[in-house]
């Protein structure tokens, strides 16, 4: 009741723009807002002194996935069905000088799984981010980062906050963005934080390290469309892929195109990896490709798209070249929330329709095809673990999607969001042992305040 109050009061009764509430809540900035007596928002830029400013929220997420031959069936013959949940909680404070202190803690649980959770699944209490931070004057805009933070670069293609799995994803480290010539260059060196299921026991992963460069341009940079050009560095101690175990040390070199014109809209970029895989030098590529177009004047302004992205395979175990792309730190829901298929060893074929069947409703209709890229290289999870070998099989084809989701946005606090799937297996599947479709279900409710 009292998030629909506040709703109520800030679209009747007050005539100042809310800030967006947003999912990586330390770009939110409330800077400037002053609360009327009674609203909602009374929580947010809380007056402390002259110069120190306190801005609470937080974040519920309920979540019931539903799955029928997961990992088609080999391991988990049936169905499957549990209950997700997730609470974070955050606080910032801010002085007049350009300081920001930011802490967000997490508890994120999960009951009813019949192989108990998984590793993104449980982590009963832990501090989720905490850091410093100091912004220069508008003569000199430079912004340093210290401590633990989320990170989401560009699209989230490499480096992402992992927002569909239960438990989100952080960072440890430094970042530093400055403008340059009209972009926006950031430097940054962090270690992910290693998820642990129990009370403040998450660490910095020593394991792995990532490090680089990644700048972004204005809106209209080159051929009326923004840019983003980006190194980045990554050091695994232990890496596995259908080759083998062992030291990764890899480079990534990537660009990205976007651009709206007209009823048009696209997103296009490529990547190219060099270093080494045991004693093996790497040479793996992608091109990820996302186009649409709206039909703003019709009913329900239907969103054509097609999707359509190569990702590298290894194409031999046994030469001095390992072909494998490896995503990094990807998005959970990289092709969809099922977290079935990982970007690696693989070409994909999507197009969809979304329609907004009222102004807080949108529907989602589409299919996925997947073939492997390399006949000798397998399959892999999202994180990028080998998840079906690729010896025994020289067929490309692994098999077809179809995926619809329901939104609804009940307000700026409250959603609802639902995404049935069922995968099919194909010719390559069907070879290794893994003949049964997968069926998957999710349905889940925001709260953000």
């Amino acid at each position: 009741m009292v998030l629909w109050r506040g709703v109520m009061f800030a679209q009747s009764g007050s005539p100042v723009k809310l800030p967006p509430l947003r999912i990586i809540r330390y770009e939110e900035n409330w800077q400037g807002f002053q609360a009327k007596p009674g609203q909602f928002e009374a929580i947010k830029n809380i007056r402390l002194s002259s110069k120190l400013r306190l801005t609470t929220g937080g974040d519920i997420r309920q979540r019931f996935e539903w799955f029928r031959n997961e990992e088609w069936g080999l391991e988990k013959p049936g169905t499957d069905g549990f209950h997700l949940q997730r609470y974070m909680i955050h606080a910032e404070l801010r002085s007049g000088r350009g300081l920001r202190l930011f802490t967000q803690w997490k508890s994120n649980l999960v009951t009813g799984r019949q192989d108990g959770p998984r590793p993104t699944d449980r982590d009963q209490l832990d501090v989720h981010q905490a850091f410093g931070e100091w912004t220069g004057e508008s003569r000199f805009p430079v912004m340093l980062r210290v401590g633990r933070q989320e990170v989401a670069l560009g699209t989230s293609r490499l480096v992402s906050i992992r927002e569909a799995p239960n438990v989100r994803l952080s960072f440890d480290g430094v970042r530093l963005a400055l403008p340059v010539s009209g972009w926006k260059v950031e430097l940054l060196a962090l270690r992910p934080v290693r998820t642990r299921p129990d009370v403040l026991d998450d660490t910095p992963d020593n394991r792995q390290s990532l490090w680089g460069v990644y700048a972004t341009s204005g809106e209209r940079a080159w051929w009326g469309g923004g840019w983003d050009l980006y190194y980045l560095g990554l050091d695994r101690k232990r890496a596995r892929f259908d080759s083998g175990t062992g030291r990764e040390q890899r480079q990534s070199f990537g660009v990205r195109y976007n651009r709206r014109k007209n009823n048009w809209d696209m997103d296009y970029e490529g990547i190219f990896q060099t270093g080494t895989f045991l004693d093996r030098s790497i040479r793996s590529w992608t091109i990820g490709t996302n186009t649409g177009y709206t039909l703003e004047q019709a009913s329900m302004q239907p969103r054509f798209s097609v999707k359509a992205n190569i990702t590298s395979g290894d194409r031999s175990p046994n030469d001095r070249r390992h072909g494998t792309f490896n995503a990094l730190f990807p998005k959970g829901n990289y092709f969809s929330q099922a977290d079935v298929l990982g970007p690696y060893n693989l070409m994909d074929l999507h197009p969809g329709v979304s329609m907004q069947l009222h102004r807080a409703w949108t529907i989602t209709v589409d299919c996925d095809l997947f073939w492997r890229y390399s006949r000798t290289d397998g399959l892999y999870d999202v994180p990028g673990n080998p998840a079906v070998p690729g010896a025994g099989s020289t067929a490309r084809f692994i098999g077809h999607a179809y995926k619809g989701g329901l939104e609804w946005k009940a307000n700026r606090y409250l959603s609802f969001e639902a995404e049935y799937q069922r995968l099919f297996s194909g010719t390559f599947l069907r070879q290794q042992g893994r003949p049964n479709p997968i069926d998957f279900l999710a349905v889940w409710t925001t709260i953000r305040f």
